[in-house]
């Protein structure tokens, strides 16, 4: 193709002078977004790099100030920091994968059309999704089933999200046409085969968004720990890092030295910002390798089927 000395192809129809304002325009406040989104992790960043003075008195703006390992120390010198990010990482990624396998095969049926009860279950998911026992039914029904203090108690409760399983089910339905399961029938295809060998490999931008919304939710899960949990080797890495922050927060009352109140001060300070890093670092990361997937799922599944 022939282009031109600003290397646009031959032809193409040139942006006119309002165009170029527009696209100047948005530019700019896409980049203001940007700076907002932006600079809250980059100030947590360098915060908690800094000493404890330097934050304390507010003279971190955009880079570490006194660069500090301080709060970092302080939070890996807990002696059971290394079980709980193994608790974490555990329970992240066993859960998700529950969760994952729990909702695609519920979700399949329902997207059947053939599904002789769809209609039933589907109301009563939805009751289900905004009705609940409560706090006090749901723990006596988890301590009657013995899991109290047990591993599958971070597991087992909250197995399926009712959300996620209608997202799963209406990108089956909207996304997967019905004619491939009836083509797959006529070749003899079981359906434990087109549901392994065709429905699944097809629904990885779905499955790529659950996974992710799954994975941080079990990342961020403390309060279960907090119900069902009383041995500390069990404890997930929230429950840890708040543990610590609490150990390190300043009693006035306690304290008579200025310098000391000063430093301890400075710590609580630095702590905080090293807590935010700790536990948000690992779902960041892997977040970039999901992203690709993320918005086409959402917004095909998000279509009504």
């Amino acid at each position: 193709m022939s282009r031109n000395k600003g290397g646009r192809p031959a032809g193409a129809i040139r942006d006119s002078r309002e165009d170029k304002i527009l696209y100047t325009a948005v530019t700019a406040v896409l980049i203001v977004f940007l700076l907002l989104v932006a600079y809250p992790l980059i100030y947590v960043v360098s915060s908690s790099f800094s000493s404890g003075t330097a934050v304390s008195t507010g003279q971190v703006f955009l880079w570490p100030v006194d660069f500090s390992l301080e709060g970092y120390k302080t939070v890996f010198a807990h002696k059971l920091i290394g079980a709980a990010y193994r608790n974490t990482l555990f329970y992240t990624s066993a859960g998700t994968a529950i969760n994952v396998t729990i909702t695609v095969m519920c979700a399949y049926p329902l997207a059947r059309n053939d599904f002789p009860m769809r209609k039933f279950f589907s109301v009563f998911f939805l009751v289900v999704m905004f009705f609940s026992g409560g706090m006090i039914p749901t723990y006596m029904v988890v301590s009657n089933l013995k899991l109290t203090n047990t591993i599958w108690a971070m597991l087992l409760p909250g197995a399926i999200s009712v959300y996620n399983m209608i997202l799963v089910r209406t990108f089956l339905k909207s996304s997967i046409p019905q004619a491939l399961l009836e083509v797959s029938q006529i070749d003899g295809c079981s359906d434990a085969k087109y549901f392994f060998h065709i429905l699944l490999p097809l629904s990885k931008p779905v499955i790529a968004v659950i996974t992710l919304y799954y994975a941080v939710g079990h990342w961020n899960a403390y309060f279960n720990a907090m119900m069902y949990l009383s041995d500390q080797e069990l404890y997930p890495l929230q429950l840890i890092l708040r543990q610590i922050l609490v150990a390190n927060q300043v009693n006035l009352n306690e304290m008579v030295d200025v310098e000391a109140l000063v430093a301890k001060q400075g710590l609580a300070d630095v702590l905080k910002y090293a807590l935010i890093v700790v536990s948000t670092a690992p779902i960041l990361c892997v977040y970039p390798f999901l992203q690709r997937f993320f918005m086409k799922g959402v917004m095909l599944g998000s279509v009504k089927g």
